[in-house]
């Protein structure tokens, strides 16, 4: 959900912001109408939710990140194993991506289900990757359960299959 609005957010992930200052998530339409209202009020760009000022450059995107990692802030850990991720530089990611994970950040879980499964930056585990899926599943992670119910399919336990496909799908 939408901190400022409380509406439930899409899983389009481009169709929200995530912010560098406070590590929320912030929905389009929520974001919209604070530019809107600075815009219409010539006032200096904030973050619609902590109100701190909108960095300038990369740079200092990347310290506000650094700060959240610093305060063992989940969500920024995620963000950064995500980045390194895309990166392929995959043992870092780990490392990043398992921080958060034991925070219980069940994006970070999804993240190291795949890791596992696909043996990137860490010796392939089947039973591990399977773990993470599942942390992620229970935490309300969608593409997991999905891959759960994948798994489950050929495995050729279909009634699993569907529940989790099911649930995936609401």
């Amino acid at each position: 959900d939408c901190p400022i609005c409380c509406l439930p957010q899409s899983v389009d992930p481009e169709k929200s912001v995530l912010m560098s200052c406070c590590s929320k998530r912030i929905c389009d339409g929520c974001n919209i109408a604070n530019k809107k209202r600075e815009l219409e009020g010539k006032l200096q760009h904030k973050c619609p939710f902590c109100r701190k000022a909108w960095p300038k450059t990369d740079e200092e995107v990347d310290e506000q990140w650094m700060k959240r990692i610093e305060a063992n802030d989940p969500v920024a850990m995620c963000g950064k194993g995500t980045k390194i991720y895309e990166e392929r530089d995959y043992k870092s990611a780990f490392e990043y991506l398992t921080k958060a994970a034991a925070l219980g950040d069940v994006g970070a879980h999804y993240q190291l289900s795949c890791l596992y499964h696909h043996g990137q930056g860490v010796e392939k585990d089947e039973k591990r990757g399977l773990h993470h899926a599942e942390e992620a599943a229970i935490g309300g992670h969608i593409n997991a359960r999905h891959n759960l119910g994948c798994l489950e399919e050929l495995s050729r336990r279909m009634d699993r299959a569907v529940k989790h496909y099911i649930i995936a799908a609401k």
